[in-house]
């Protein structure tokens, strides 16, 4: 290679060299929201410091059938009733109750529960068998003889006898699963009343979940028990104070309204919205409230009732001006039961609408009490086989329609895999024209059955409050309780090592 050509190779590499370092001009945007939004988010949950301090009080909400996905779908609803973007939205609970951890819900014998042991679970500490209520894994479901020393011992038997108030409240029959699960011991969760009860296990001595409550022997029994059921606790010879033409379901004849009002001098039976808005705290030391025949009404059907109703949150907020009466403190149960019927039903509008009255009452109870010496715990027995699908734009309505299926014919955002919104034998009904955003809409299933199912999924746990802070990771169910117990200290108070150890 001769010199000069070396020469001009060298200086067109040097000039090459100059463009190659010079930087590329930059760019100035203006701060991107999101970027900005989940930095403040890192910033608040880094200056969060775990509360260590004894519980005074335990407040225990339960949505019955509240899946991630009905959080999620109830989180863009309300959003979009109120007018602002629901896919970033936030419900109160969300935020009220930050620390979060992921429950399995399965049961001693089975992959997907049903309501009664996955309350057990949570109450009780330990897991069941399905079907049952307030007994633990050696028990055989629907034989009350094999009752007999499985028997568990809940977190409100530890209160009462601590000297704790107690309380619980819930949208369905006050003798159904969930709240059954605060006293009742049982071998079949649909022994409600004493007809259901089986020949044989009434000769063994088994009683009726409702017959349980009434002769709850904890301390001087609940102070507050607000729900429905009211029909199990009436005799078939007496007239419902509601529903012209229906009396009470009791076969034996007892009354057990009667039965309660005879054991306290302070107390109040009320079955009516008047009756439960003259309820004075100061006054009244016991409280109970039945009323429904059956479950209480959807929230969105709560205005169409016959008497009136108190709703989830007029119930819990009586409930703790009841309870906080108690220096000592209270352990309280609050149950929106009628998600999970909604669901059953394959409407998702109802279900929704009660998961947003449950988020209202989270918010009135963090108002009452002094939310660094109350555990608020908000969490599901179970989750559902519904879903939120297609490729929906943002904004687009969620009770709204998705796309269209290879039929030509368009499909709902939400919709279950099973349940009565499937047709047997026929093709899938074609949805143009059809309000799928009225809150009575069946979305479509899959798999025709009579009723939705429960799903084996698992469910959200929120917290704030003492030891709130140990629900992170996933977790076994029954570890709701042992947090509970750690955090207010009851078994050291009630003077009981471990209540379920068998």
């Amino acid at each position: 290679m001769s010199l000069r050509l070396f020469a001009l190779i060298a200086f067109l590499a040097g000039i090459a060299a100059i463009f190659m370092t010079e930087k590329e001009p930059v760019v100035k945007r203006a701060p991107d929201n999101y970027y900005l939004a989940a930095k403040a988010d890192l910033e608040k949950i880094i200056a969060r410091q775990p509360n260590t301090r004894t519980a005074k009080n335990i407040i225990l909400f339960v949505g019955d059938g509240m899946s991630i996905p009905t959080v999620t779908a109830a989180r863009i609803l309300d959003g979009q009733r109120r007018g602002i973007d629901g896919e970033s939205n936030s419900l109160a609970f969300e935020t009220l109750l930050p620390y979060v951890a992921l429950s399995k819900t399965y049961t001693h014998d089975a992959q997907v529960a049903d309501s009664a042991p996955t309350a057990t679970a949570m109450v009780s500490g330990v897991k069941s068998v399905n079907g049952t209520i307030g007994v633990d894994q050696h028990v055989t479901a629907g034989n009350c003889a094999s009752q007999k020393g499985t028997e568990v011992t809940t977190i409100f038997e530890l209160a009462e006898k601590a000297g704790l108030s107690t309380g619980i409240v819930s949208t369905a029959r006050i003798t159904h699963a969930t709240p059954a699960a605060a006293y009742a011991k049982t071998a079949g969760r649909d022994w409600e009343v004493d007809r259901n009860l089986p020949g044989p296990a009434k000769a063994a001595g088994c009683k009726d979940i409702a017959a349980q409550l009434i002769e709850w022997p904890a301390g001087n029994g609940f102070e507050v028990i607000l729900g429905g059921g009211r029909s199990y606790f009436l005799p078939k010879e007496v007239a419902d104070p509601e529903a012209e033409g229906k009396t009470g379901a009791r076969a034996d004849g007892r009354n057990l309204v009667e039965e309660w009002q005879r054991k306290y001098n302070d107390a109040a039976y009320v079955w009516n919205k008047a009756q439960f808005d003259e309820i004075d705290p100061a006054k009244t030391g016991h409280v109970l409230g039945l009323f429904e025949r059956g479950h209480m009404q959807y929230e969105a059907k709560r205005a169409q009732d016959k008497a009136g109703e108190p709703s989830l949150v007029e119930m819990t907020a009586k409930a703790i001006d009841l309870l906080s009466k108690n220096k000592d403190g209270f352990v309280l149960l609050v149950e929106a039961g009628r998600i999970d019927h909604a669901h059953h039903d394959g409407k998702a509008g109802l279900a929704l609408l009660d998961t947003l009255a449950l988020d209202e009452a989270v918010k009135a109870a963090y108002a009452k009490v002094n939310p660094e010496e109350t555990l608020i715990i908000l969490t599901a027995d179970h989750s559902h086989v519904f879903s939120i699908a297609g490729y929906p734009k943002r904004g687009n309505p969620i009770l709204g329609l998705a796309g269209y299926g290879l039929d030509g014919k368009p499909y709902t955002t939400l919709g279950y895999l099973n349940g009565p919104g499937a047709r047997a034998n026929e093709a899938r009904a074609d949805l143009n024209g059809v309000d799928t955003t009225a809150l009575d809409y069946r979305q479509q299933a899959l798999v025709p059955i009579y009723a939705e199912t429960h799903a084996g999924d698992d469910v959200a746990v929120f917290a704030q409050g003492p030891s709130a802070h140990l629900f992170q990771g996933v977790i076994e169910q029954n570890m709701i309780f042992h947090v509970m117990a750690h955090a207010s200290g009851i078994l050291e108070k009630a003077g009981v090592e471990s209540p379920s150890a068998k």
